[in-house]
């Protein structure tokens, strides 16, 4: 067997595994490259825009400052709160026996003239609460979203008895079923 010299071997025969191979992990090295700089760059972006690196408003000038004379800041909401009586009500059922809720019910009220307003129709709003309360079932209280609907009903039928006086809020202080 002859050994095979340089002129034996056919042009581009040389190679050629390589060759193919080389362009194909070159190709994949530049899309790698691009990539990366396009995600660079819109990272860059991205932080410029949302005013990290300065791209935000200028600070204000001295002609823009704010004058001497400020208004006085609002006062505070004083948020007061009004204790219902207690009540029980027996809810219904269509069992022999009876189930009974007790509440008792705090109001959020915005500040200390509303009381005098709830005092006023105090016995409506007791009404509304009995009316409501005797129509419900205990299946309408279990979970958490039968206590929200609770609440919401509560709140919505106190406000439609004090208007125009207005309660921010129903709060349970204690509320026991047997």
């Amino acid at each position: 067997m002859a050994e095979a010299t340089e002129e034996d071997v056919p042009e581009g025969a040389e190679g050629e595994g390589e060759e193919g191979g080389g362009q194909k992990k070159g190709k994949k090295k530049l899309l790698i490259i691009i990539l990366a700089v396009l995600l660079l760059l819109g990272a860059g972006a991205g932080v410029f825009l949302s005013g990290i690196l300065g791209g935000g408003d200028p600070p204000p000038e001295e002609a823009e400052a704010v004058p001497e004379e400020e208004a006085p800041p609002p006062e505070p909401v004083r948020t007061v709160f009004f204790d219902l009586p207690d009540m029980i009500v027996n809810l219904n059922s269509s069992a022999r026996k009876s189930t009974f809720l007790k509440i008792s019910v705090s109001l959020e009220l915005s500040n200390a003239s509303d009381i005098e307003r709830i005092e006023e129709v105090m016995p409506r709003i007791v009404d509304q609460f009995q009316v409501y309360l005797r129509e419900m079932r205990l299946e309408d209280l279990k979970g958490s979203a039968g206590l929200y609907r609770l609440r919401e009903e509560l709140l919505r039928r106190v406000n439609l008895a004090v208007r125009p006086v207005r309660v921010r809020e129903v709060l349970f202080k204690e509320m026991l079923v047997q």
